[in-house]
């Protein structure tokens, strides 16, 4: 069976019933994996995301959206990409909008225009002196603020600058607290880096008590599928996984598909499920004894769901082995693509047991929305000059075991700025680590894992 969209609805008023908007949980009242499985206490790779907010809270990307405090709290809107967000997702909260209008006649229409060479950003303010910063380091208006812009755009794309990280730093947090708005581009997951501003430890310590469900509960209070999305991701378990004992999902992304041989991928995969003991070993002289088990499969390709249907298929695993689809390629800014590869995140979040791959924003968002700690197989990312994967040997070890549920932040700023220096920011806090899969990046643990 296949994972089946309509055409993307006309407007979002018409994609959204009161289950899926902010009147209440997503699938509420619906025997659907939001409420058939047991809940554990968790770059569609993302283009980027332009957020403006005005009057303390600054939404910030996707599931960071709430995760800034101020006493003060700010309204805050998205410019959809490609104007696909109002086709991915209901609107979060009753009775207004988190999308800013389109065209022209907005003042703030053509923020997609904004970029790291922008004057207005922090980082360009910051060089130009129209922002300086004293001997007592605090920030201020070089002017005493009398000329003070009406707005401050944040570049947090991944080729931010030093200038640009600087926004990490309380004191340049204090003078953007007093900014009328604030506009930001990013591609990034911020809430680990937010943790490390110590203006934002204990409000960001209050609500989320255990630091490490971050994206679990922003991603479930935030991220409500349109309907059409939803159906499929609910029609798709009934029919193939909500009979199994237990869902086995295995996420497979390939970053530099000339240089990385399928078999390679492949071996890799089967090393980790039998490592692991996630599914059964299967040799020659095996007994067909059927684990209680359905296996999802995740990938563009359909090469390796039919491999590894060949080996637990055949009543091997009894819930059988599922792919909802296999586009071939990422079709960038096509919504019919990302309303399915929403929908495959979802399904994937249901599942008991997870794999996924390493550097993977795919597989970060899927373990987030169900809570899952996964297990990470290495991957060499498609910007790497390594060319690991060439020697066609497995890494030792397959795969890695996910200190928490959290997404990894790939693109951290190092920058100390009470020390004015660069430190290793994986050891500035108890629960902000370096990530299993990206060894720069940063993530938040629980204090104990």
């Amino acid at each position: 069976m296949h994972l089946h969209l309509t055409s993307p609805p006309t407007s979002s008023s018409t994609a959204c019933s009161p289950q899926n908007s902010a009147s209440g949980r997503v699938g509420a009242g619906t025997s659907s994996p939001a409420t058939t499985r047991r809940r554990r206490t968790h770059h569609i790779n993302h283009p980027p995301t332009y957020l403006a907010s005005s009057g303390g809270m600054k939404p910030y990307r996707s599931g960071a959206a709430l995760a800034q405090p101020r006493i003060e709290r700010r309204s805050g809107s998205s410019s959809p990409y490609k104007q696909d967000v109002d086709a991915l997702f209901c609107e979060p909260f009753l009775g207004t909008t988190w999308l800013l209008p389109s065209g022209w006649s907005f003042p703030l229409g053509h923020l997609r225009d904004y970029d790291i060479g922008s004057k207005e950003s922090l980082g360009n303010m910051l060089k130009a002196n129209v922002i300086s910063v004293g001997a007592d380091g605090n920030a201020s208006w070089s002017d005493g603020g009398d000329r003070r812009p009406p707005f401050v755009y944040l570049h947090l794309e991944g080729g931010y600058d030093f200038h640009d990280k600087l926004f990490y730093c309380d004191e340049h947090q204090r003078l953007l607290h007093g900014a009328p708005w604030l506009l930001m581009k990013t591609d990034s997951y911020l809430v680990p880096g937010l943790f490390l501003v110590p203006s934002f430890q204990d409000e960001l310590g209050r609500m989320f008590p255990e630091k490490d469900m971050a994206f679990y509960h922003l991603g479930r209070y935030l991220f409500h599928p349109v309907n059409d999305v939803w159906r499929a991701v609910t029609s798709y378990y009934r029919a193939n996984l909500a009979g199994a004992g237990q869902r086995v999902g295995i996420q497979i992304r390939v970053f530099r598909k000339k240089q990385t041989p399928l078999q390679h991928v492949l071996d890799q995969v089967l090393s980790c499920v039998r490592r692991e003991k996630l599914l059964p070993e299967i040799t020659s002289s095996s007994k067909i004894n059927a684990s209680d088990q359905a296996v999802l499969v995740t990938s563009l390709s359909s090469w390796y769901y039919e491999r590894i249907r060949e080996e637990y298929g055949g009543g091997r695993v009894a819930g059988g082995v599922h792919q909802p689809s296999h586009e071939g390629r990422q079709k960038r800014g096509d919504t019919s693509h990302d309303r399915r590869a929403l929908s495959e995140m979802y399904l994937l979040s249901t599942c008991d047991v997870l794999v996924t791959t390493g550097f993977s924003t795919f597989g970060y968002v899927a373990q987030g929305l169900g809570g899952i700690r996964p297990w990470i197989m290495p991957s060499t990312p498609m910007w790497s000059e390594s060319d690991t994967a060439d020697t066609k040997v497995v890494p030792e070890p397959p795969c890695v075991r996910a200190m928490s549920v959290e997404p990894c932040s790939h693109s951290p700023s190092y920058y100390d700025c009470t020390a004015r220096r660069d430190v290793d920011v994986g050891k500035v806090v108890p629960y902000v680590r370096h990530c299993e899969d990206v060894s720069w990046g940063i993530k938040i643990a629980n204090q104990s894992s």
